[in-house]
């Protein structure tokens, strides 16, 4: 990980390795914390943080919706992850991740929280190739894995909750064990849902297919590509999907915040078409949007050399 100079912490800022919890914090040993992945990206104008409103309105859902009560209020929340990323001093030349997290500190360690603080830190980094230096360029090879989504029975599954990514990770550990890149995860009927931390595209002609949202997190990137598309006039679908449906596409790909958009070149051993143009094209159409390029898209933006967005 590349180290950065400052973490905010509670409102204030921490050198980066000062930046410590106690062991014994409430959320280590049960879970309980909630996050968000967001970007900042070069533009002509500086370091720009990609739809902060929706990602920090999505924290503060997520915290609600397991009874962490944040002290700091949505314009708070973003004001920090600005003042965060100006902060540290970044050449301005690479995309910048930015972490939030809120969780439980020290202060009772019983499995009922109401008795632990409740705390907020933010930590942003240079953060390239999540998935492979090249694998962007050259795509990835994927499996199905052994492990299912989660059931919306199971849990509050539309909160990115902490906990809720035991799962992910164990399945990607098994992906990469089995010498591959990324899985994808079915539901308990047999459908594709996600890949353990990024969502899925299929291409079949020239119509974009993307599972519903009823089993998957609602993810913030997925949401911004079908935007992309639909304004280019071509088909998308939300529908459910089978894996051998993604065997026989023309194309696959991932998208998420940290994954960007990542061409599936073989899932399961089965190649996926001769070439992905479409996903190039996505790539090119993304990274327009998110450096600024597009005017019908500014409002996706917020500057971090400006007072706020281009509301």
């Amino acid at each position: 990980m590349t180290q950065s100079q400052w973490i905010w912490k509670n409102g204030e800022f921490i050198p980066w390795k000062e930046a410590t919890t106690h062991l014994l914090s409430h959320s280590l040993h049960y879970g309980n914390a909630v996050f968000e992945g967001v970007r900042a990206y070069p533009t002509d104008k500086g370091l720009a943080i990609f739809r902060l409103q929706e990602h920090t309105q999505r924290l503060l859902d997520s915290a609600k919706i397991v009874a962490l009560d944040c002290s700091f209020g949505f314009d708070e929340l973003c004001k920090a992850q600005i003042e965060l990323v100006r902060k540290n001093t970044f050449r301005g030349d690479k995309s910048v991740y930015i972490r939030p997290l809120i969780y439980l500190g020290y202060g009772d360690l019983r499995v009922a929280h109401y008795h632990s603080p409740i705390e907020v830190m933010m930590a942003c980094w240079e953060w390239d190739g999540y998935l492979g230096e090249d694998a962007q360029s050259r795509g990835i090879r994927v499996k199905t894995s052994s492990f299912r989504r989660p059931s919306n029975q199971s849990g509050f599954l539309k909160a990115k909750v902490s906990g809720n990514y035991l799962n992910s990770q164990l399945a990607r550990y098994e992906a990469y064990k089995c010498g591959f890149d990324e899985c994808i995860l079915l539901d308990d009927s047999g459908f594709v849902t996600e890949a353990s931390s990024e969502c899925l595209f299929v291409v079949k002609k020239d119509e974009f297919i993307t599972p519903p949202w009823e089993n998957t997190l609602c993810s913030i990137t997925q949401e911004s590509v079908m935007q992309i598309i639909q304004k280019e006039g071509y088909k998308l679908t939300q529908r459910a999907i089978t894996r051998d449906e993604i065997y026989t596409a023309d194309e696959c790909f991932l998208v998420g915040t940290a994954a960007e958009i990542t061409p599936v070149v073989e899932l399961d051993f089965r190649k996926i078409g001769d070439d992905f143009p479409k996903t190039r094209w996505i790539q090119e159409r993304f990274s327009q949007v998110a450096g600024g390029e597009d005017p019908d898209f500014l409002h996706f933006l917020t500057y971090i050399q400006g007072e706020t967005d281009a509301n």
